[in-house]
């Protein structure tokens, strides 16, 4: 069941969390308990049906699993009393009534094992489905957040809420749904039988257990902070080990490795003695609460013993009771690790809840569609103004352009200055704050941002290529594009020689980081994909920042290939390659300084010939 953003936003929110991939640790508790179990609640009321099933069956598990001591009580007050015979002389034990017995005992233990088994494998199944709801709640959440989320949250939170978070969940709401069921039923129905034998040792046995309870919260108090301890030394170390694998190569070019060593050394023995302080104190709630319950055992072969030489009582019901209490004091020790658990769980749904709650890309209805307006690739903006949502700076002050169909425009300027800003802005990832952009006429806030983004193709600085073959990487431009069409923008994109020498071809499998190709490769690949996409307005972002003269020249084939009766946007810092541009425009912090075409903006001497010539100059 997937419960709504606004419904979740309707209950308590928590302040906001670090950003990182820190999941939840041992112990960590919600911070509005209430309120996220309220939504959980939401999660886990289509299977209200299944949940009555477990309790169900959990109850039937407990009630024949308790009644084999009392059943057994009969074969062994039988025993006592055929050896009583015998010594006397007047008969013997009945070895065919304790056969029946035992048999009917056995009967009991299966019946209670098929219940438990059965309650746990729907238990998995619920938390399994819960689970998978959450993580399709995560991706689908993940479409439909602004691009400005991404902007001030770490991708690595997202992954830990998608991942590490909601396995916490799956893992730990499936053995805390059936251990507490289990515990709570067992309880009351080992003490009902205990009653039913004498209240007197049920009294004896009950003394033990506040005490059981203080010893067990107590020492759950004190390893606790150990816990937490522990799950932050062992996220440094984790932090340290993928921080010098990923980087090994800078930390020997600069002799790190002995201080790199020595920090990890450092952090490995805080984990160590957190890990050693924790293990060992949670290890003493067994022992301390089998001594506890050994003191039980004790008294209540007192108070038994008594009762049986009073005949009050016969040996059978002793042994029963004595099984009672094994019975009864397990899922005592089962509760600080099943509220530990839950606290988990609930710490975990609050991170995916949190996620789930935030606001998403407003999309009002569209006023025009892309197939109706006709897109040519005109494109004015009209003095438009633009802050990020979560700074109060101006980036863009008064933008102003007119570009026609098919033109070639750069845009040009210093770091920051909004070059990049501008055409996020095109393809609406943010909102202006006031002025127009309009796309043939049409304003781009009366189109569907999905329907408007169709009509772009972007060649990034930073090339995203996903696993998987190359033949896939480029169709994901256009995903109904056969392989001939496939083959035809790569050629177009001069990828296809380069292709060909690869092992497989076209077929070759790329892996998960895109190590396996050179930064050149990538970036043809990406304008092939931008080539099939075949849209009216075209993006190309630092697109040669980072390669080599040779392939720069092929690059810059075929974005000439890409361009060709496309209006194109081109980011650059290398003026060189922008001078056959149709207009450049020159922007300095988020005004357009100045805007011609390469030889008119030289005869100015101004803005951009200043900067032209220092490029030359250092050249």
């Amino acid at each position: 069941m997937a419960v709504s953003a606004k419904e979740i936003r309707s209950a308590k929110r928590p302040p906001k969390m670090g950003h990182g991939p820190d999941s939840i640790v041992m112990g960590e508790k919600a911070k509005d308990f209430k309120g996220t179990l309220k939504i959980l609640l939401k999660y886990l009321k289509p299977f209200h049906a299944k949940l009555a099933v477990i309790i169900i069956f959990a109850a039937l598990s407990t009630v024949f699993n308790i009644l084999s001591p009392k059943v057994l009580a009969l074969a062994t007050n039988e025993l006592a009393a055929g050896v009583v015979k015998l010594l006397k002389g007047v008969g013997g034990i009945d070895f065919t009534f304790i056969g029946k017995i035992l048999l009917i005992c056995l009967a009991l233990y299966l019946v209670s094992a098929l219940f438990q088994f059965a309650q746990g494998f729907i238990a998995a199944g619920v938390s399994s489905q819960v689970s998978y709801d959450l993580r399709k709640s995560i991706s689908e959440k993940m479409n439909r957040l602004p691009v400005s989320y991404y902007n001030r949250v770490s991708y690595g939170d997202v992954l830990s809420r998608i991942t590490n978070d909601v396995d916490t969940i799956n893992q730990n709401l499936n053995q805390t749904i059936t251990q507490a069921i289990s515990a709570a039923t067992t309880i009351i129905g080992v003490v009902i039988m205990m009653l039913t034998i004498s209240a007197k040792m049920t009294l004896v046995a009950m003394i033990m257990l506040p005490l059981s309870g203080i010893a067990v919260v107590s020492v759950f108090k004190v390893s606790q902070k150990h816990f937490f301890a522990q799950q932050e030394y062992l996220g440094s170390v984790n932090g340290q080990v993928e921080e010098n694998f990923g980087g090994h190569l800078v930390v020997k070019a600069f002799n790190g490795e002995a201080a790199a060593v020595e920090q990890f050394d450092k952090d490995n023995e805080k984990l160590r003695m957190a890990s050693l302080k924790a293990n060992f104190l949670s290890g003493l709630m067994h022992p301390i609460t089998n001594f506890i319950g050994n003191l039980g055992y004790v008294g209540v072969c007192v108070v038994g013993a008594y009762l049986v030489s009073k005949g009050q009582l016969k040996v059978g019901d002793i042994q029963a009771f004595i099984q009672y209490i094994r019975n009864f004091t397990q899922p005592i020790t089962q509760v600080a690790q099943i509220s530990n658990q839950f606290q988990m769980v609930v710490a975990a749904c609050e991170r995916v809840f949190e996620f789930l709650a935030e606001e998403e890309e407003k999309n009002e209805a569209p006023k025009i569609t892309v197939k109706d307006a006709d897109i040519k690739g005109n494109v004015t903006f009209e003095h438009v103004k633009f802050g990020y949502e979560d700074s109060d700076k101006t980036v863009i002050r008064d933008f102003s352009a007119d570009v026609k169909a098919g033109m070639k425009v750069a845009i040009i300027g210093p770091t920051g200055a909004g070059k990049t800003t501008m055409v996020k802005l095109l393809m609406r990832f943010h909102e202006i704050l006031d002025g127009r952009i309009l796309v043939d006429g049409h304003d781009i806030r009366d189109f569907d941002r999905h329907d408007l983004r169709t009509q772009f193709g972007m060649v990034l600085q930073d090339t995203w290529l996903y696993r998987g073959s190359i033949m896939d990487n480029i169709r994901y431009g256009r995903l109904d594009a056969t392989d001939e069409e496939v083959k035809a923008a790569a050629k177009a994109a001069q990828v296809d020689h380069f292709v060909r020498t690869l092992p497989g071809g076209y077929n070759m499998e790329i892996n998960e980081e895109a190590s396996n190709i050179s930064a050149g490769q990538k970036q043809l690949l990406t304008i092939a994909r931008a080539i099939l996409a075949d849209s009216k307005i075209m993006i190309l972002d630092e697109a040669t920042s980072s390669v080599d003269t040779r392939t720069e020249v092929l690059i810059q084939k075929a974005m000439d290939n890409l361009m060709k009766g496309r209006t194109s946007f081109i980011i650059a810092h290398r003026l060189s390659t922008i001078k056959n541009a149709d207009l450049i425009l020159c922007v300095k912090d988020g005004d357009i300084v100045e805007q011609g075409t390469h030889d008119e903006l030289m005869k100015k001497n101004g803005f951009y010939a200043a900067l032209y010539n220092s490029q030359f100059e250092v050249a």
